[in-house]
């Protein structure tokens, strides 16, 4: 089978390919070495629509396909992982709100989110819980017309320009899904810095004292918080995060390109010797290997396939781990360079580490496969993902 992209998303894909390479590429490195993005780049960043691509088009969306939403996220994560994450985390709460809010939300907030006048954050990760994420310790409490929630957040993605949080927190022993705004009362945000790579997002860790918010706020029902409306907007994460390693990855074969093409050691240019076209050979193939998992995984959801989620997962994790290899050796190749600021196959690598990480890590995600492949290939019926692996996910 001959995967080609339509007419439609070619030119979609040229679009965002000049964006990124006019207003993202060029500062880059300064966004990572200052920890911030700038207010008017994240302003012609929702200008061109990409705040909302996902979002249907009666809410002021742009209702783009999951293909080309994937492509979006390999040009802006090839120009800019930061600038991608904050993609991912507002498409992962618009995402979460078009299916799982009530018609009031709906209306109040997805033409906010969809024009960037609201900047949306996921706020799931706490000190004591990451993979384990059904563990969280904050709570919420009903009192009146209120909800009063208590607890910590961390390592929340533009958690410090956000507008308003998709929050998760224990209810009675269930987890449920609130949304906060930054100037609820009780909240405090406190910035963190210093992070290994993506140093631009302006993480932040959230601190709730008593804070109410109204009882409206809650997004579905009670006890709904986990297993469906942080794993529906989680996979969507991971299939963002795949396309963004992919971009990575990209950025790096495209970086050794030329620098290995401009680069003279013992009187030939580098992409002469054999050890070093031995490892542009090896970028090339697992690059195109990694954007074809994501295309797999992209089809299946847009047919509305079911085993679209393991394939997510299995995109995340193939593409996430073969970029950083792709981009470790793209520091290799570019020697003592490679490790200054200079240029930006040191950004890539700690990037790419990143996205082992994040919307489940790299060992979370071999667990699930594993599980997935045993009942696969040992069951005579067609497979389907089992509950206490979605319960991972």
């Amino acid at each position: 089978m001959k995967v080609e992209l339509t007419a439609q998303q070619k030119n979609a894909q040229a679009e965002f390919r000049t964006f990124v390479n006019e207003e993202i590429v060029p500062d880059a490195n300064h966004y990572d070495q200052e920890e911030y993005t700038p207010p008017k780049l994240i302003e012609k960043f929702a200008h061109q629509g990409y705040l909302g691509a996902i979002l249907p088009k009666d809410f002021g969306g742009k209702s783009i396909d999951i293909i080309t939403y994937g492509l979006l996220n390999e040009e802006i994560g090839r120009g800019c992982s930061s600038l991608r994450s904050l993609l991912t985390v507002h498409s992962m709460v618009s995402y979460a709100l078009c299916k799982w809010g009530n018609k009031s939300q709906k209306e109040y907030w997805l033409p906010k989110l969809a024009s960037g006048e609201v900047v949306a954050a996921f706020a799931l990760s706490e000190p004591n819980v990451g993979s384990d994420a059904k563990s969280i310790e904050t709570t919420a409490t009903l009192s009146g017309d209120s909800y009063i929630l208590n607890g910590q957040k961390k390592w929340i993605t533009y958690g410090q320009i956000a507008d308003v949080f998709l929050v998760f927190a224990q209810c009675s022993g269930k987890p449920s899904a609130f949304l906060v705004e930054n100037n609820s009362p009780g909240l405090s945000i406190k910035p963190i810095s210093g992070i290994l790579g993506v140093r631009a997002s302006m993480l932040a860790e959230l601190h709730f004292q008593d804070c109410r918010i109204p009882q409206e706020n809650l997004v579905g029902k009670l006890g709904f918080g986990f297993s469906y409306v942080a794993s529906s907007a989680l996979d969507y994460g991971r299939y963002s995060v795949a396309w963004g390693s992919v971009g990575i990855a990209q950025a790096c074969l495209e970086a050794c390109i030329q620098y290995t093409s401009e680069r003279q050691q013992f009187g030939v240019y580098l992409k002469e010797h054999q050890l070093i076209r031995q490892m542009i050979t090896e970028m090339i193939a697992n690059v195109k290997a990694a954007r074809l998992l994501c295309y797999q995984a992209g089809y299946l959801k847009q047919i509305g396939d079911p085993t679209s989620i393991m394939e997510t997962s299995i995109a995340k994790y193939f593409a996430s781990t073969t970029t950083t290899k792709i981009a470790n050796d793209a520091v290799q190749i570019h020697g003592a360079n490679g490790c200054t600021s200079e240029y930006s196959v040191a950004r890539y690598l700690r990037d790419a580490k990143i996205m082992e990480i994040i919307e489940g890590s790299t060992q979370i995600q071999q667990i699930t496969i594993a599980d997935y492949g045993y009942q696969e290939y040992m069951s005579q019926s067609t497979p389907t993902v089992p509950q206490k692996i979605l319960a991972r996910m």
